[in-house]
């Protein structure tokens, strides 16, 4: 799978109800619905109204598969179905926030360089490549070999993108600096004033 030219760990789903789906139980943690079989689908488009617009066999095949590949768990309890995402399901999902990450531009610039600096082990090559990929995507401009500039805020991004791909503080680390010499050329490239 692609973003743009650069490979991540998963394949992204290609389907807008796994997406859904994805999103939905990302954002909720784990789901309850009241397990009044056989209106299990029913009930979940009452919980979720944005299933609505898919068919509900689709949105049934779509939880088997999930289950099947253990990527949600299942579990009926006291009259509730609670729904969510296995630890296998949370990273595959991940993809759905390294795949909006943005940097928010600020009114005025605070005259801060961020630096990410890393040293990625050979045997985590797919990863240092996907990291260099979604850095670039981000905005960050390469300053030197491992080292890589960006003058906004960015630090919750850094962090999510460490813990996606499983790096290490001595692997990644986030440096906020205010003089890096003439950085004439770099203000260029930002376009700061």
């Amino acid at each position: 799978m692609a973003v743009g030219k650069y490979k991540y760990y998963f394949k992204k789903p290609k389907s807008e109800i796994t997406k859904d789906v994805f999103k939905w139980l990302m954002i909720t943690g784990a789901v309850a619905i009241a397990a009044t079989s056989p209106y299990f689908i029913t009930n979940l488009l009452t919980a979720r109204k944005k299933f609505n617009k898919y068919p509900k066999q689709k949105i049934s095949s779509t939880f088997y598969k999930f289950r099947k590949q253990g990527l949600i768990s299942i579990k009926k309890e006291n009259h509730q179905i609670y729904i969510s995402l296995t630890t296998e399901g949370k990273k595959k999902a991940g993809w759905l926030q390294i795949d909006s990450l943005k940097i928010t531009k600020p009114k005025k610039w605070d005259k801060k360089w961020r630096m990410i600096m890393f040293d990625i082990a050979q045997t985590k090559k797919l990863s240092r490549e996907a990291l260099r990929g979604k850095l670039k995507e981000i905005g960050f401009c390469p300053f030197q070999k491992s080292i890589w500039i960006h003058p906004f805020d960015c630090e919750a991004e850094i962090e999510l993108l460490k813990n996606f791909f499983n790096l290490s503080d001595k692997e990644l680390r986030l440096i906020i600096v205010e003089h890096i010499g003439d950085d004439r050329e770099w203000r260029g490239i930002f376009k700061l004033t």
